[in-house]
């Protein structure tokens, strides 16, 4: 590893709702040049298909770690979805994990699909681990499925990191059992973190695992005052309020927060009759008001101000216990200023231990 290198921190690719999904290719080479260690990558239904973007970052980048993060298991076949993470692994060179998710039930729904159980996710992750390693799985029936046959190559001995992006307690607990990589969430509170950091190590230790070998993700938003107002107000206010229309209850059951305010967001005569995701149609009028529905305190959990600012904020993450930190809702470009600024306070030699691979 150079010194150059920052394998502790990781951003997204395409973040939001992208038009020109070709961005990617100079997303990626500005992260790898600045030294970030990973690039994650979110999938949504429309052009940001998790196996397509997963090969452009592959093939235009050199040392940086690749994970999903996430894409959802019932999406894909078994086989396929194995072939998928089988065919990155080889083509990165060994720098990718293959993130799973529940996804949002209501979306799922929609298409016709159930939710995404604990249990499902148990049983794809111990089939990926048994078809990297070359087995013929046959007459399984399971949560994840009932399938008469399924492999790969039985000369494969292939050993792909996985990663799931936990929030509840019960992932929580499965992603020490069974997993290698955590991705949090966005808008954690000091609290919240230091608690998913406990739960996820204490789990894997119960399964007699090592506990540093599971690395925690936070994703904490970092939205610098370099960047404009109108924009730190999309991606704050915007993004936050997105969060809270898709799955408002989790957020503040995990944070702790008051219901109540929850109620008054949904029951807004604005909120309630806006049609589509805040942080991708909603103007800056629009957005301005709905910043009056959010308590400040619930937008704190974030890496705002200068640059000097954000970059202390990010080092604080991992004194409350995260081995990585996703610099989220930012281009790798619009990160620039923190993290010249993070490199003047890291730590000399703390992380000098970690793989690119963000799983591994």
């Amino acid at each position: 590893m150079s010194a150059g290198e920052l394998p502790e921190l990781g951003c997204y690719t395409l973040a939001g709702a992208p038009r020109d999904t070709r961005a990617v290719i100079n997303e990626v080479r500005t992260a790898e040049a600045m030294g970030l260690g990973s690039v994650f990558i979110s999938e949504r239904f429309n052009v940001k298909e998790a196996a397509t973007l997963s090969g452009a970052v592959a093939a235009v980048s050199e040392r940086i770690g690749i994970a999903t993060a996430a894409t959802n298991h019932n999406t894909r076949h078994p086989v396929l979805l194995g072939a998928f993470a089988t065919t990155m692994h080889r083509f990165s060179g060994g720098r990718f994990t293959l993130g799973l998710g529940r996804g949002i039930d209501k979306l799922m729904g929609a298409l016709g699909m159930a939710p995404v159980t604990t249990a499902q996710l148990a049983d794809i992750a111990g089939l990926m681990r048994r078809l990297f390693r070359g087995e013929v799985i046959v007459g399984h029936d399971g949560p994840a499925g009932k399938y008469p046959l399924l492999v790969l190559d039985t000369n494969f001995d292939e050993h792909i990191p996985l990663g799931i992006t936990a929030f509840g307690p019960n992932t929580l607990e499965l992603a020490g059992q069974m997993f290698d990589a955590v991705i949090l969430h966005t808008f954690f509170t000091d609290e919240t973190l230091a608690r998913c950091v406990r739960t996820v190590k204490q789990s894997a230790e119960r399964a007699g695992r090592d506990p540093d070998s599971v690395r925690v993700w936070s994703c904490y938003a970092t939205i610098g005052d370099h960047l404009p107002e109108d924009l730190r107000l999309l991606k704050t206010v915007g993004r936050l309020a997105t969060y809270l229309q898709a799955y408002g209850d989790l957020m503040v059951r995990t944070n702790d927060w008051d219901p109540a305010v929850l109620e008054r967001f949904r029951a807004d005569p604005f909120v309630s009759s806006f049609r589509g995701a805040l942080d991708q149609v909603a103007t800056t009028e629009q957005l301005e008001y709905v910043a009056t529905l959010i308590p400040p305190a619930w937008l704190e959990p974030a890496a705002t101000g200068s640059a000097i600012t954000c970059a202390r904020a990010v080092l604080g993450q991992f004194d409350l216990g995260a081995d990585g930190v996703i610099l989220h809702g930012a281009s790798p470009t619009e990160l620039a200023p923190v993290v010249e600024a993070y490199r003047d306070l890291r730590p000399l030699g703390r992380f000098d231990h970690l793989a690119a691979n963000p799983g591994a």
